[in-house]
């Protein structure tokens, strides 16, 4: 029996060109749950046995360096063989629509509408792969989106190996037309005029939400409807007038949202309303803020400043959506907990051919800083209506998920779209299916930047490193999260269940790329609680009889170690 140590005195290395590393990532593509079936191993309690591993630190024993050994050989084509006859759509039969037999890593973000705000559509959200219930504050009341929060809590309460986080998105300040008695059908070249003036609806003029509309564009600019669905030319303007060229026409409705191309409204980027909102999640504890037209880091330090005087554990997700987003995005990240590339807006307000750019960008630069990162808007619109998606939609979700996003979301489609399951269960095997085409141990080279100052770092790295090289997947215990979220920024092919004995960090777990998150006590006696932990994913399933997997111990805030060691064993479930 040997177990690998290190303190903080001792620096470690990887393995040299022509190293049994590289002979491994040349050999191996790892066993993970992109690639495995489940299989139910009954309840026969799990055994625990050391295998033994290297990570060029002070060791109990001796110990023997097998990262790929010719007696592996089998396995590893066994491994190969089993990626290659995993049909995760099901048979021919009914294709898309099969449950799949295998593990998801990106995570799918919901928002519950009309559609799906009863007990019976969010116990089969569930069921269909969300793991984010989002609640859009533009829409309904704080009585509404109450219910869901209660409904999610519940669901919760009684699942045993499934979560569900609660996100709340802030309407922000928007910029909207008035109302309209009857909607106007707007043509080409047509004369139309914007007015600051309250309560003004007519076939030619109608007013706008915001005073300083006025002063916010210029003669020559865009004005976009619903961020683009129709478009005006500014003409000229007065105090209170808008004067414009219906460039794209169609039917204008009440209450549309506009945009100017290329500039962002002089408001703040938290209203008074949205004060009361998070007012009301912080009553109810809920595990994510998304912050709508993010301007600067300025916004996010006095949200985080009014959470700490709350004592709210709340993380923030700043949406990227504004055109004065742009230049200040890396402050704005670095300040935050996570990002959202909001796609509608961001297209009305800057060119679109720059969306799939900044969205690239975005996603490396979250990865880089060790945020997490969500892709949003239009990813499966037709599904509002249609019951099965474009081949484009596909492709997006698909280039997502490539591009490392943590988290892809739907938002009409499940709000208040026909056919908010199946937009779902699309999502789902579209993701799962290109997950398992995706090479292991690839990492942005500037990742973890952000951690550098931490011990933490250093055994995450090496902890995805052996577990990309012996196919197995990663158990980590936690008491922050801390620890699950820097190993999911490595992405590791194999699953990281992340057990923890705090409920809040077990559902802020569920948005994070490739992390199962587990509740279960903890005992004051390590061992027991790895075997507890190991018994409890044989018993669901998860690993089987004479499986591998990694265990971590490293972290912020240690559990049966001393702050200055950090370990990394190899077990093998008996």
């Amino acid at each position: 029996m040997s177990q690998v140590v290190a303190t903080r005195s001792i620096q470690t290395t990887l393995p040299s060109s022509g190293s049994t590393h590289d002979r491994a990532q040349k050999l191996l593509k790892p066993s993970t749950f992109a690639s495995k079936v489940f299989q139910q191993n009954g309840s026969k309690s799990s055994k625990l046995v050391f295998r033994s591993s290297h990570i060029s630190a002070r060791k109990s024993a001796s110990v023997e360096v097998v990262p790929v050994s010719p007696e592996d050989d089998p396995k590893i084509e066994e491994h190969l063989q089993r990626l290659r006859e995993v049909q995760p759509f099901g048979d021919a039969s009914n294709r898309i629509w099969s449950k799949p037999t295998v593990k998801r890593k990106t995570k799918i973000v919901c928002t519950i509408g009309p559609s799906t705000d009863t007990k019976e559509m969010i116990w089969k959200l569930a069921e269909a792969g969300m793991n984010v219930a989002r609640l859009n504050m533009s829409h309904g009341d704080h009585a509404s989106h109450q219910k869901v929060i209660d409904l999610v809590k519940e669901y919760n309460a009684q699942s045993k190996d499934n979560v569900i986080a609660i996100m709340i998105d802030t309407k922000g300040p928007e910029v909207r037309s008035g109302d309209l008695p009857q909607p106007i059908n707007l043509t080409t070249g047509q004369e139309f005029t914007f007015t600051i003036q309250r309560g003004v609806g007519t076939a030619d003029c109608v007013s706008v939400n915001y005073d300083d509309f006025v002063n916010d564009v210029a003669e020559g600019d865009t004005i976009l409807v619903d961020g683009g669905m129709m478009s005006f030319m500014v003409k000229s303007k007065t105090e209170n007038l808008v004067k414009c060229e219906v460039v794209d026409g169609g039917e204008l409705k009440s209450r549309r949202h506009l945009n100017v191309r290329g500039k962002s409204a002089t408001l703040p980027s938290i209203t008074e309303k949205d004060w009361d909102d998070i007012k009301f999640g912080v009553d109810n504890k809920v595990d994510f803020y998304a912050v709508s037209f993010v301007k600067d880091a300025e916004v996010v330090h006095e949200l985080k400043k009014y959470l700490k005087s709350c004592d709210a554990d709340i993380h923030v997700i700043v949406k990227i959506e504004s055109a004065d987003s742009i230049p200040n995005l890396h402050s704005i990240i670095t300040a935050s907990d996570g990002a959202m590339v909001a796609r509608g807006d961001l297209g009305a307000e800057l060119p679109i051919e720059e969306v799939p750019l900044l969205q690239e960008e975005i996603i490396n630069l979250c990865r880089s800083m060790g945020k997490a990162v969500i892709v949003a808007t239009n990813m499966l619109e037709s599904m509002i209506v249609h019951p099965t998606p474009t081949r484009a939609e596909v492709s997006d979700i698909a280039i997502a998920v490539r591009e490392g996003s943590d988290g892809i979301m739907l938002s009409g489609e499940t709000a208040h779209g026909k056919f908010p399951l199946k937009a779902v269960k699309v999502m789902h095997t579209v993701a799962l299916r290109t997950e398992a085409t995706i090479q292991g141990g690839q990492m942005p080279l500037n990742i973890g930047q952000v951690f550098k100052n931490h011990m933490s770092e250093m055994f995450a790295y090496h902890a995805t490193i052996m577990s990309n090289t012996l196919g197995t997947s990663t158990v980590v215990f936690t008491r922050t999260g801390f620890m699950a979220i820097l190993l999911s920024h490595y992405r590791p092919t194999g699953t990281i269940f992340a057990f923890t004995d705090e409920k809040r960090v077990q559902q802020r777990l569920a948005l994070y790329q490739g992390v199962c998150p587990v509740y279960m006590e903890f005992s004051d006696d390590s061992e027991e609680t790895f075997r507890r932990a190991l018994d409890f994913l044989q018993k669901q399933g998860m690993v089987k009889l004479g499986e591998e997997v990694a265990l971590v111990q490293s972290g912020r805030q240690p559990i049966w170690r001393f702050q200055s060691t950090h370990n990394i064993q190899v077990r093998k479930v008996e």
